[in-house]
């Protein structure tokens, strides 16, 4: 069945998802906030990005409630960009109003009240205070939340040097060299030869091989500088807080809960009494 806008239950919506147009998925609901004259919801936080850890505001003015679904005439695009302010605090009137722009529909009309005070105050998980609706006073609960991202820094540099160093190299080398031998042969019958008696030289001219060493430099390899990324898991710590919510009443035992969900809002509603 489809709800308008005044019978919205804020209950129902902190349980809801936000489809877009074409039926496009953009998130779940953060928080819901209330008009402060007529007590009604006029905006929600929707769940965006990795992890859901952004949230966009959304108005409802132009939006239908089936079941778990609030259907709003907006893609996910338009709300990821849509101005984004702090959800720990009321909504000013002068940022919802830039938000009514930026939507392109309009919103209520506004008194002549505190503009601290003006504008919608949240009914969600993030705020601090109390906000009422037709049922009476309710107390939100507020928390912290460890939002975690990464920057890139300059970790060092590398550079490529390049130096001469000499090393000794020993490389064999066969060479060669003439030896002097005495060789003998008898003189053969008829060969005419000096038998004359004296004293005579003969020179030989002995030869031999030297190593002759010579260097050229030539081209041997290229060397470059390139990096890769690689990817490892941190941890990271850090301390929140948080508030609890208990039911203080001196006829029942006490009730606390780690949120104001819709198991609280039925017990608040069987007790058939304001939380205090």
């Amino acid at each position: 069945m489809l709800m308008t806008t005044a019978e919205f239950d804020p209950n129902l919506l902190l349980e809801s998802t936000v489809v877009g147009v074409d039926d496009e998925n953009i998130g779940k609901v953060g928080q819901v906030y209330l008009d402060n004259d007529t007590g009604r919801p006029n905006w929600v936080t929707v769940r965006t990005g990795w992890f859901g850890i952004n949230e966009s505001f959304v108005p409802l003015e132009a939006a239908t409630f089936d079941g778990d679904t609030i259907r709003v005439p907006f893609d996910k695009a338009t709300i990821k960009d849509a101005p984004n302010y702090e959800t720990d605090a009321p909504l000013g009137e002068s940022d919802e109003q830039r938000l009514y722009s930026y939507y392109g529909v309009g919103g209520p009309a506004y008194g002549n009240g505190d503009a601290a005070t003006s504008g919608v105050d949240t009914y969600g998980d993030a705020a601090t205070g109390a906000a009422r609706t037709d049922g009476g006073e309710y107390v939100t609960r507020s928390e912290e939340q460890l939002h975690v991202d990464t920057e890139t820094v300059e970790a060092g540099r590398a550079r490529l040097r390049k130096y001469v160093v000499t090393e000794n190299q020993t490389v064999t080398v066969p060479v060669s060299h003439d030896e002097v031998r005495m060789v003998r042969e008898p003189v053969a019958p008829g060969e005419e030869v000096d038998a004359t008696i004296g004293e005579a030289d003969s020179d030989v001219v002995l030869t031999e091989e030297r190593v002759v060493v010579d260097k050229e430099t030539v081209p041997v390899e290229k060397v470059r500088l390139d990096t890769e990324s690689v990817t490892e898991q941190q941890q990271v710590s850090e301390s929140v807080r948080k508030e609890e919510i208990a039911l203080d009443d001196e006829s029942r035992a006490d009730y606390s809960g780690q949120a104001y969900d819709a198991e609280y809002a039925r017990q608040r509603d069987d007790d058939d009494r304001p939380v205090r």
